[in-house]
């Protein structure tokens, strides 16, 4: 069991939870966790990149001259890569990055990296986050007073404008909610702080799948 400290905006704990390893997988399957940061990593790249290979320019397929006799050295068509406006050798095409994992496989990789995350400390629960307005300076306030003060991954249950509009301006911080997380999201920051709604949702829904 793993006991986590339950604090208010002010930095104070109020209450303690208990966690059971087993509601996260048991252990951290490291394996399963590379290959989804590698699937995330992946299906962030575009594959867009292109160039024209001498098959797409423009120009006579024709041989420029004979091969012998003339005293130069010999050479094909117009559209080959060594002339100016020839094609490019080995030229880019667009390709598809994208990786795929199972949804059970995805499931199991984000439970290893939140209980990764459980065993060093890194995961901060808050008994409620909500502004009448937003707010940044208010915003900041409470991640000091919690003393986050590296890239952090802020948990809710429910989606909230205010909190959003509140963190939108600082460096290193997201915003998510829990049925959204993802091994790629939670390993790319230092943190997550959860609130306490978001918390005891992600138990309830991970005790239900299992």
């Amino acid at each position: 069991m793993i006991t986590i400290q339950v604090q208010n905006r002010d930095g104070k704990e109020i209450e303690s939870l208990k966690v059971d390893e087993a509601i996260f997988g048991g252990h951290i399957r490291y394996a399963l966790l590379k290959q989804a940061i590698v699937m995330y990593n992946a299906n962030k790249r575009h594959g867009t990149a292109a160039t024209k290979s001498r098959g797409m320019v423009e120009g006579s397929t024709r041989k420029i001259y004979r091969q012998k006799g003339t005293g130069n050295a010999r050479a094909g068509t117009v559209r080959t890569n060594i002339r100016r406006g020839g094609g490019v050798a080995f030229a880019k095409s667009v390709r598809d990055f994208g990786k795929d994992m199972p949804r059970k496989q995805r499931q199991l990789a984000r439970d290893s990296a939140i209980l990764a995350k459980l065993k060093v400390g890194n995961i901060v629960v808050i008994d409620e986050l909500k502004f009448d307005k937003p707010k940044t300076r208010d915003f900041v306030k409470v991640l000091g007073n919690l003393k986050i003060d590296r890239s952090c991954l802020v948990t809710i249950g429910q989606p909230d404008d205010n909190i959003y509009k509140s963190a939108r301006n600082v460096p290193g911080i997201a915003i998510m909610k829990y049925t959204d997380l993802n091994a790629g999201d939670i390993c790319n920051r230092q943190k997550m702080l959860f609130t306490k709604e978001a918390f005891m949702g992600l138990i309830e829904k991970d005790k239900n799948i299992s």
